[in-house]
């Protein structure tokens, strides 16, 4: 038996409460032939989904703070998640719970990206939306990969998983877990702190925890079944097999955009480099890629 982790990328959610619906539907068909003799712990982003619902819990100009909405987030998309997966199991006949784990993630208060917010969340706006939104609120706006303007705010590195004891006994108790929705909530270690007004990459918080459950696997889902070098030029080359020292090289020498495959990358780096097991990157579509060791990108130490 072995232990896996897998982060399903923001593409598998869609943008709207039924796009959600119907793609986790999809989804889950897929997620399940990895199910077989496996322990799972399944991660998932959820950049447009915190973002709609800060802006759908205004109060008379006042948002709602960030960990509540990420909260929310993990509440919501992790039911759709449970929802969509027990019908597919049982119509396999397959007798396993799938339980969510609502996750706190602690990040140090003097990272510095508290300084310098980057992470893109919400909705896109036009160039002189995100100007007037910008001047009304005092937050930040950037361009975000041609797409229109988003707002950004900090991204914290984590640094440990609370919860981990819940997650490490439902798992091995047979649960399926959805767990570090969104990155997880962020949270100081003093309690008396207020709010946290920051979003964990995805990516990172699912190598962290899949590090501190000593995963097997940790499998990555995104919208291409390969990592490329060159992409998007004629150049362009699908990577098999890449070692972290050879990873480390094309990311230093800007091979992988911010916005897209560095933070998938990075999180494959960190948990090849700290527990010796392999990562994946693939696209959800992929899956049986997955179990044949065929058109997918294996990361390894």
């Amino acid at each position: 038996m072995s232990r896996i982790v897998i982060a399903l990328g923001g593409n598998a959610l869609g943008n709207t409460y039924l796009d959600q619906q119907k793609l986790l539907k999809k989804a889950s068909k897929e997620l399940i032939k990895l199910f077989k003799g496996n322990e799972i712990i399944i991660t998932h982003g959820n950049g447009p989904q915190v973002g709609m619902i800060t802006k759908a819990f205004a109060n008379n100009g006042v948002e709602m703070p960030l960990d509540c909405c990420t909260a929310m987030s993990e509440g919501y998309i992790g039911f759709h998640i449970q929802r969509m997966l027990r019908y597919e199991l049982l119509n396999k006949n397959i007798d396993r719970d799938v339980v969510t784990i609502v996750t706190e993630v602690l990040v140090d208060p003097n990272d510095s990206s508290f300084h310098k917010p980057t992470k893109p969340i919400g909705k896109f706006y036009t160039k002189e939306e995100a100007f007037k939104l910008a001047r009304e609120s005092g937050d930040t706006y950037v361009e975000d990969s041609n797409r229109g303007y988003r707002k950004v705010v900090a991204s914290p590195k984590p640094k440990d998983i609370y919860n981990l004891n819940a997650i490490e006994k439902l798992v091995a108790d047979g649960s399926i877990v959805v767990a570090c929705g969104g990155g997880g909530i962020p949270v100081f270690d003093d309690y008396k702190n207020k709010k946290v007004e920051a979003v964990i990459d995805k990516d990172l918080a699912s190598s962290l925890l899949a590090e501190k459950l000593h995963a097997d696997k940790f499998i990555i889902l995104t919208a291409v079944d390969q990592v490329c070098i060159n992409f998007g030029t004629p150049k362009e080359k699908a990577i098999s097999y890449i070692t972290t020292k050879k990873a480390i090289e094309y990311r230093k020498s800007g091979e992988f955009k911010k916005g897209s495959m560095l933070p998938k990358i990075d999180a494959a780096i960190r948990f090849v480099n700290r527990t010796g097991n392999d990562a994946i990157i693939t696209s959800l579509s992929n899956i049986k890629g997955i179990l044949n060791n065929t058109n997918i990108t294996t990361i390894r130490k």
